[in-house]
C-alpha cells in the first residue's frame, strides 16, 4: 500500500507555519490545481483531492493537532487504537455541502471581490465631467471662470441617511449587514449583492419624503474654476469635492474638468512654441521691410523681413510663444514666410515689371534659378 504525502509537504509550508500561511498556500494550489483549469488532467484531479485533504486538516487546530502527534493514523478506524486519542473521527466527505464547498465559498468569495466583510454604511459621491472649452488667449494668460453644473447635495432633512426620522437606518436583517447573501449553486458557492438592502447593509423601512430615500436632493451648482496660465489642450483639472454629494454621511465626489483649446485664427500651438504663416509683397521680399502683426497677449509685435527674403523663410521672435505652465517663461514664435506673386496688374505695373525683367538679364538677382537653369544646359548637353 503506498504511503500517504505529509499534508505540511503538499501544500508546500513548514510545520511551524501559521494559519496565514497555510491558507495563503492553499489558495495558490488550489487554483493552479482546479479542475476547470485542468479539463481531463487526472494526475491535476488527484492533485486538487490531496491538496483539500491537507487543507480541512491543517486549517483546524484539533486537526492540526492530532495528525502532528499521530499522523494520518489519528483519522483512520474512526481515531481509535491510538492509545486514547482524544479527537477522535473526522469526516472528510469532500463531495458534501460541508466540506469542498466551504472550503471553496471561502477562496472564491475573496478571489471574486473579497471575502464577507462588513459593507460600508456611508457611500461617496458620484464624481462629474464637465467639458469646458476655452479660447488660445485664455490659455495664454490663465482665466477664473464660473460655471454651472447639475448636482446634488445632502439632504437636510434626513441628513443623508434618506430615512423618515433622520436617524441612521437600522442593520438589513437579511444580510446582518454585510450586504451580500450567499447562494449554495452545486459545488460553488456565489455571492451577490443582498436583494433587501440593495448592498448597503442597512435597509430603509420609512423614506425621508423629501427625498425619497436618497439621502441626496438635486441642485444645480455654481463652481469656479481658476485656469491656470499655460494650460494645454486636453488636460484634466480635478477639483476635490465638488461633486455628487454622499449618501449616509459618505464623502463628496470629484469634480473634473476637462479643457478644450479652441482653434486660433492665427496661430497654432506645439507646446509653448506658437506657429503662424504670414503672406509678404514681391516687393517686400527683395527689398526688405517690417510688417506688424498681433502677438498672443494682445500687443502689437514688428517683424523684420531681410532683403532677399525667400518663400517659406522662417523668421523667430523669441519668448513670444505661450506662457509655460506654473514659471514666468514662455515659449517662441516662429513666422513662416509667404511670398505673394502680384496678381490683377495695371498696364504701368506690367510695364514696369517688364522693365526690371529686361534689365534682370544677367540673372545676379536670381542665384538658384541660375544654377538650376546651368544644370538642365548640362543635361542637354551630355
Amino acid at each position: 500500500m503506498t504511503e500517504k504525502a505529509d499534508y505540511y509537504e503538499i501544500l508546500g509550508v513548514s510545520k511551524t507555519a501559521n494559519g496565514e500561511e497555510i491558507k495563503k498556500s492553499f489558495r495558490r494550489l488550489a487554483m493552479q490545481y482546479h479542475p476547470d483549469r485542468n479539463p481531463n488532467n487526472k494526475e491535476a484531479e488527484q492533485k486538487f483531492k490531496e491538496i483539500n485533504e491537507a487543507y480541512e486538516v491543517l486549517k483546524d487546530e484539533q486537526k492540526r493537532a492530532a495528525y502532528d502527534r499521530y499522523g494520518h493514523q489519528a483519522f483512520a478506524n474512526g481515531g481509535s487504537g491510538m492509545g486514547g486519542n482524544p479527537f477522535g473521527g473526522f469526516d472528510f466527505n469532500f463531495g458534501g455541502a460541508s466540506g469542498f464547498a466551504d472550503i471553496f465559498s471561502d477562496v472564491f468569495s475573496e478571489f471574486m471581490g473579497g471575502g464577507r466583510r462588513q459593507q460600508s454604511y456611508a457611500v461617496r459621491g458620484d464624481d462629474v465631467r464637465y467639458n469646458m472649452e476655452i479660447s488660445l488667449e485664455d490659455a495664454f494668460s490663465g482665466i477664473d471662470k464660473e460655471i454651472t453644473i447639475p448636482s446634488s447635495e445632502t439632504c437636510e432633512e434626513c441628513h443623508g441617511h434618506g430615512t423618515k426620522d433622520g436617524k441612521p437606518a437600522p442593520v438589513c436583517p437579511h444580510c446582518h449587514g454585510t450586504g451580500k447573501v450567499r447562494l449554495q449553486k452545486g459545488f460553488f458557492v456565489v455571492e451577490q449583492a443582498c436583494p433587501q438592502c440593495g448592498g448597503s447593509g442597512h435597509k430603509v423601512s420609512d423614506v425621508c419624503p423629501k427625498c425619497k430615500g436618497r439621502g441626496s436632493v438635486n441642485k444645480e451648482k455654481i463652481i469656479k474654476v481658476k485656469i491656470p496660465a499655460g494650460i494645454e489642450d486636453d488636460t484634466r483639472m480635478r477639483i476635490q469635492g465638488a461633486g455628487e454629494a454622499g449618501i449616509r454621511g459618505g464623502e463628496n465626489g470629484d469634480l473634473y474638468v476637462f479643457i478644450n483649446i479652441k482653434p486660433h485664427k492665427l496661430y497654432t500651438r506645439e507646446g509653448a512654441n506658437l506657429y503662424t504663416r504670414v503672406p509678404i509683397s514681391m516687393c517686400c521680399a527683395a527689398l526688405g521691410g517690417s510688417i506688424e502683426i498681433p502677438a498672443i497677449n494682445g500687443e502689437k509685435l514688428e517683424l523684420k523681413i531681410d532683403a532677399g527674403a525667400q518663400n517659406d523663410d522662417v523668421v523667430k521672435l523669441k519668448n513670444q510663444g505661450m506662457t509655460i505652465l506654473r514659471s514666468g517663461r514662455r515659449g517662441d514664435l516662429f513666422v513662416k514666410l509667404r511670398v505673394e506673386t502680384p496678381v490683377n496688374l495695371s498696364a504701368r505695373q506690367k510695364e514696369l515689371l517688364e522693365e526690371f525683367r529686361s534689365i534682370s538679364i544677367d540673372d545676379k538677382c536670381q542665384p538658384e534659378a541660375k544654377s538650376f537653369f546651368d544644370k538642365i544646359k548640362d543635361l542637354f548637353a551630355a
